[in-house]
């Protein structure tokens, strides 16, 4: 697992309420709807690429944005109905746009827009619609009559009346029992089973799903493929279970057809010959589903360090699997920010160091440090899975066999960062959830620092450090494989982030900056990050539980000294984080780090779920509340995301391409709706 989302509870810097800041973080807000707020991310730099580069760019983009329908359908197989469904209404209906349930089905469609699907990015639960059934099924038969009856509804099942499509489709928008939660995560029962995603069809089992698998592994393999990352698993009528991959000639041809072509247009306009060949290698993926492929076109990928330009763009991550299997969708298009890897570099050239002295058993560690990478990154496009919830970073490739051989590489997504640092000038919130004056002024004084650096550490060095016993599967943690990794990385990155060789190595200022991301790390696990669950619910999402598991552990662990290292205080009816001892707290960070990595190089399936379940999962309710009131009195939304640039190519009166320019004007609405009808390439039903 290799994301690390940006906390956007949290503003990582403080700043006074004043007319300049609001001024200035108005320039990054696009739009606000229920929990949710869409910023613009800028892209400096752009303007001083060459046409070669800005035409690759062009190109790697539109591959981008054209696989957005796939991730929908891997969500949820009634994703794309619903979508095409309520974008049909929301653009025909003559009914008032200012009615209330019209307004409450504008809310719904952007939700689903936010989300890529009908449940929650986040919570994984589905959104509850604040219109009638009556409501939608009015406007469902208005939309018939207004046109050219039900015909002209484009998302129906060839042969399907708009009444069996409601009767089909409303249960699913309305009943909350019906694919309640899109991916369960934890749990006695079978997620699988439990599961609204659309990885597994035909009432596939927990059970069949592992011991389908399991007969693919050899156990003598030191170089397997990653089984069943590019497919979905489906039961036969004769009972038999199969695979329908995900490739040209495949499941979701029609847009990963679409994709190739981007791909081979952008060929020309690549940098050397060891992009070229990444290209290649992609293409013949998609070409062909081998998953053998895909691991040379990985390495091909990691061992690309020269070339200013990159991308992410295929099936990739796992979160979405409750078993942590098959990939979702997702592209990112970028360009190095030079001055800014320079502090990555100086951390990536010294991993063996770091790995050396790691405070985990010597067993778990890396003899030698093979390829690590790292860079900082200004992002151009997103897709798929990384957007319009985007990570600040990224660390590929996720199979472990290539990060023991070959290494991996990182980035730090810098102009989103900062993106999300401008939209949260002056908001109010240091000052409603920040203990005092002290933690204030770290904050601001290292706060930007601090967390990037963490970002680094966790990406560049976390994800890559240490190593899995001979033998063990990479999937044995099963569910909880996500929350432990995403664990290890955070605690890595803080465990090093007040180790004095920082400010040797000159990338952290002093010997004070570290506190800034332990205080607001520990009021994030602890308290703040609450702000985004629902009242009685459990935390589902794997880096929030990763997130309260680290929090929740150290400040039990801590309690046994005379002073505890950490405490929860009150004052004025408001509870507030304090750290009364930074270096002991860097030492439990060290301790449950080596317990961490235990649990992934021993496969301790066991001891990881008890870790999970008793720290990462349960909600403390009195706190619970009372963050969520203090959090609304402020007006903030808890979920952030952005809106792309409008990207065009610029050619002369011969047809010759002179420029690409970026474009910031486009709204939500308007760039949802455009992407709609210019990126979908896939039946409204994938079966």
């Amino acid at each position: 697992m290799s994301l690390t989302f940006f906390n956007a509870c949290n503003s990582k810097q403080a700043y006074s309420n004043t007319a300049t800041a609001e001024n200035n973080s108005l320039d990054y807000v696009v739009d606000k709807f229920a929990d949710t707020q869409v910023l613009r991310y800028k892209v400096p730099g752009f303007e001083d690429l060459s046409l070669q580069q800005k035409q690759l760019l062009f190109h790697l983009s539109e591959a981008a944005l054209i696989g957005r329908d796939i991730l929908y359908d891997q969500n949820c197989r009634y994703n794309l109905a619903i979508r095409r469904m309520l974008e049909q209404i929301f653009l025909d209906s003559k009914c008032d746009r200012n009615d209330r349930q019209f307004k409450e089905l504008e809310i719904y469609l952007k939700r689903v827009w936010f989300a890529n699907g009908i449940h929650h990015h986040y919570a994984e639960d589905k959104f509850t619609p604040g219109f009638s059934q009556d409501f939608l099924a009015d406007r469902l038969q208005e939309i018939a009559g207004n046109t050219s009856g039900e015909a002209s509804l484009t998302f129906l099942r060839k042969g399907q009346s708009l009444q069996q499509f409601i009767d089909e489709i409303f249960p699913v928008i309305f009943s909350p029992d019906v694919l309640a939660k899109r991916t369960v995560q934890s749990g006695d029962g079978d997620i699988i089973l439990a599961s609204a995603n659309n990885y597994y069809a035909g009432g596939i089992t927990q059970k069949e799903v592992e011991d389908f698998y399991e007969k693919q592994r050899q156990p003598d393999d030191l170089t397997p493929p990653s089984y069943g990352l590019n497919s979905r698993l489906v039961k036969e009528p004769d009972g038999r279970i199969t695979e329908k991959t995900w490739k040209i000639g495949g499941l979701y041809s029609d847009a990963i057809e679409k994709i190739v072509e981007q791909l081979e247009k952008a060929l020309p306009f690549a940098e050397n010959q060891a992009q070229k060949a990444v290209i290649v290698k992609l293409i013949a993926f998609y070409r062909t589903g081998d998953l053998r492929t895909f691991d040379a076109y990985a390495i091909l990928w990691l061992k690309d360090t020269a070339s200013e330009i990159d991308f992410v763009n295929g099936f990739t991550e796992t979160y979405g699997d409750p078993l942590g299997i098959k990939a979702s969708w997702e592209s990112t298009v970028n360009f190095i920010n030079k001055e800014a890897t320079k502090r990555t570099k100086i951390i990536s050239d010294n991993a063996q160091w770091f790995e050396d002295h790691s405070p985990v058993d010597p067993r778990f560690k890396k003899t030698t440090v093979k390829g690590i990478s790292a860079k900082v990154i200004t992002v151009v496009m997103l897709g798929g899975d990384c957007y319009p919830s985007t990570p600040i970073g990224i660390n590929l490739p996720n199979a472990e066999w290539i990060r023991r051989d070959h290494g991996s590489k990182s980035v730090t997504i810098e102009n989103i960062t900062e993106a999300y640092d401008q939209a949260a000038l002056g908001n109010g919130f240091n000052d409603e959830f920040v203990r005092s004056d002290v933690e204030k002024e770290l904050i601001e004084k290292y706060g930007f620092l601090a967390d990037n650096l963490h970002t680094d550490l966790h990406e560049c060095l976390g994800h890559g450090s240490g190593q899995i016993l001979p033998g063990i599967s990479p999937d044995t943690l099963k569910s909880y494989g996500a929350t432990l990794e995403e664990a290890r990385a955070d605690l890595f990155g803080l465990y090093y982030i007040a180790d004095p060789k920082l400010v040797e190595l000159g990338v952290m200022p002093d010997s004070e900056a570290f506190k800034a991301e332990y205080y607001r790390f520990m009021m994030n696990g602890l308290i703040t990050q609450l702000v985004r669950i629902e009242p009685g619910k459990d935390i589902e999402e794997a880096h929030m539980r990763n997130r309260q598991l680290i929090a929740k552990w150290v400040y039990e662990k801590g309690k046994t000294s005379n002073i505890p290292v950490v405490e929860l205080i009150k004052s004025n009816q408001k509870t507030y984080v304090r750290i009364n001892d930074y270096n002991a707290l860097r030492n439990l960070f060290g301790k449950l780090l080596a317990e961490v990595q235990r649990i992934k190089s021993e496969g301790d399936y066991q001891a990881g779920k008890a870790l999970v379940e008793t720290y990462g999962v349960k909600v403390d309710q009195d706190i619970h509340a009372e963050t969520l009131e203090r959090y609304r009195k402020l007006n903030l939304s808890p979920y952030k995301g952005f809106v792309n640039p409008t990207m065009k190519l610029i050619r002369n009166d011969k047809g010759e391409a002179v420029d690409v320019t970026l474009d910031y004007s486009e709204n939500y609405t308007q760039q949802m709706l455009r992407y709609s009808r210019d990126y979908s390439f896939l039946p409204t039903y994938n079966e």
